[in-house]
This record gives structure tokens, sequence and C-alpha cells, in this order.
């Protein structure tokens, strides 16, 4: 994946799993986005009503921990799946750029969009009022995720729901063993860190008093 500017991706199974997405050409997995935002549509036919008073909004949602990212269209209503390094050149109302799990939550309602803003874990470029509309439309309409993905797969959701829920304690362990993983990585960084502070904050320390000195025999 592409550096950005932007959130830095986390250490994740996600991130792993956009490695071995890299091969598949977007328009494999077109259709079946086309199916989901059908079905979400289907289901909630009001949710684009509160952006009607904006100018056909476009989106880029730009996933950093992932090959692809997405262009939403308001009118006509059109999620289209995009590589990275092509996200850039498609001009946009307003680019929302953000690890996957952050933009699921976040469209679950789960987390603070603002506290996310300045935590530079979610990074808006553009028109935020109208990622704030479409925040706000998306709030309304109460989407979960999970059922959406359920209500599409049909006579398969209920075996595939097992599957999902397994596979979830496999992700969860999995990202708690990677989380492990970076702190071990980065533990010797941090110590150096501040090897290095306290040195500068020394030095610092012998500068001023040698100033304070030069001054008192200046005086004297």
């Amino acid at each position: 994946m592409p550096p950005a500017h932007g959130p830095i991706p986390p250490l994740s199974p996600v991130l792993f799993a956009g490695f071995a997405l890299r091969p598949i050409p977007p328009w494999l997995l077109q259709p079946a986005l086309d199916r989901g935002l059908r079905h979400v549509l289907d289901r909630h036919p009001d949710l684009f009503e509160r952006l009607a008073d904006l100018d056909r909004p476009r989106y880029r949602i730009d996933v950093t921990d992932l090959p692809f990212g997405f262009v939403l269209d308001v009118a006509p209503e059109r999620l289209t799946l995009v590589r990275r390094p092509e996200l850039v050149d498609v001009a946009a109302t307003a680019t929302i750029r953000a690890p996957l799990l952050t933009l699921l939550e976040l469209m679950q309602g789960r987390l603070d969009g603002d506290a996310l803003f300045f935590s530079r874990d979610l990074v808006v470029e553009g028109d935020t009022e109208a990622v704030v509309a479409l925040r706000n439309a998306i709030d309304g309409a109460g989407i979960d995720l999970i059922e959406e993905a359920m209500g599409v797969l049909g006579l398969l959701a209920g075996p595939l729901r097992a599957v999902l829920e397994r596979a979830q304690r496999v992700f969860d362990a999995a990202a708690s063993d990677l989380e492990t993983v970076r702190q071990a990585a980065l533990a010797p960084l941090a110590r150096r860190r501040e090897a290095d502070r306290a040195r500068l904050e020394d030095l610092e320390r012998k500068v001023a008093e040698l100033s304070r000195r030069r001054k008192r025999e200046e005086r004297a």
C-alpha cells in the first residue's frame, strides 16, 4: 500500500489481509459491492435524503490498511472500488482516510468521530460539511453492517454467522498477538528515545549553567 498523508496503518490482521488482496483486480469484487449497496438502499431508502441539499457530493474513502479505497457517489448512488494509487486522481467533494476497522466502527456509531479526528486516527480533507452530512445520514439510518451483510446472503446467513463469530475470535487473538509484537519491536526505540531525551535535558542544564557562570564572570 503506498504511503499517504494521514494515519499510519496499524499492525493488524487487516494489514496482512491487504497484502494478500493486492493481486485481485477491483472489477472482480465490484459486483458484490454493488449488490451490498443495493441491499442497504432497499432497506434504508431514505439513507441519502439528508444529502439532498448538497450538490451531488462525491466521497473518496481511503482505507489505509487495504490496497483498495472506495468512491461513493450520492447521485446517482454508486460505491466504486478503486486501487489506492488511483484514488488520488479521483475528483471528490471530500476525502475520508482511516484504517478499515476505524471506519467500520465509526459507521456503527461505536467511536467518536470528533475524538478520532483530533487524535489523527481519522483524516478528513475537503468539504467537512459534506462529511458531517454523510455521517448524520448513516447514524440516522441505524445501519448494522453485520445484519446488512447477512441479509445479502439469504439462506447462507445462518451458517456464515457461525463462521464469522469464530473468525472474530481468531481475529481478536491475532490482533492481540500483533499488538504484543508491535510493543516488543518498539520498546528498544522507546528506551533509546528516553535516553536521548535525558541526555538532551542534561546538556541543556549544562549550557544554562555555563551561561549563568559567564554572566557572573562578566559582572565581576
